[in-house]
């Protein structure tokens, strides 16, 4: 069963870029080494010749799961969504209760988390805690180290 997953423009425009890069780049690489392999003479007692067909099977592999997941990928309505409450493409801005540290997060598409860019996911224990909250909600999220309480101070686009 196919899985739609949302995307902001610019997280699926680099997917079809990574994905044209594939093909085109990543199958030439692949059509070289095998060439390469081939030139070497006898192929039933070539290792590079079978490194290099694996090679290819892997990068088809990759293809062709790169091709379901853009097939499948919706891009985010931005003008849409609610502006009072946490949902994708929300940066939000958290008081730790514990400790009073202050931090921001965007949430985003669990393939365009990058927890050094503060991007988190949706799908993350953090992502999750926060969707449907609202400013002056405190949430309670269950993560590896515990029970970590967040208050949100500020919700934009």
């Amino acid at each position: 069963m196919s899985k739609i997953s949302y995307y902001t423009a610019e997280g699926l425009q680099k997917l079809k870029d990574e994905l044209a890069e594939l093909k085109t780049k990543g199958r030439a690489s692949v059509a070289r080494q095998l060439a390469e392999a081939r030139d070497k003479g006898d192929l039933s007692e070539n290792a590079e010749y079978d490194a290099a067909k694996d090679a290819q099977g892997h990068l088809e592999l990759k293809i062709s799961k790169m091709e379901e997941i853009v097939g499948n990928a919706r891009l985010i309505d931005e003008s849409n969504l609610d502006m009072s409450k946490a949902l994708i493409l929300s940066k939000v801005k958290l008081k730790n209760l514990k400790n009073n540290m202050v931090v921001d997060y965007t949430l985003v598409a669990e393939e365009e988390a990058n927890l050094a860019a503060g991007k988190i996911s949706v799908k993350s224990p953090i992502g999750k805690g926060l969707l449907g909250k609202s400013v002056g909600d405190v949430a309670e999220i269950t993560v590896p180290a515990g029970k970590i309480e967040f208050e949100i101070l500020e919700i934009s686009r």
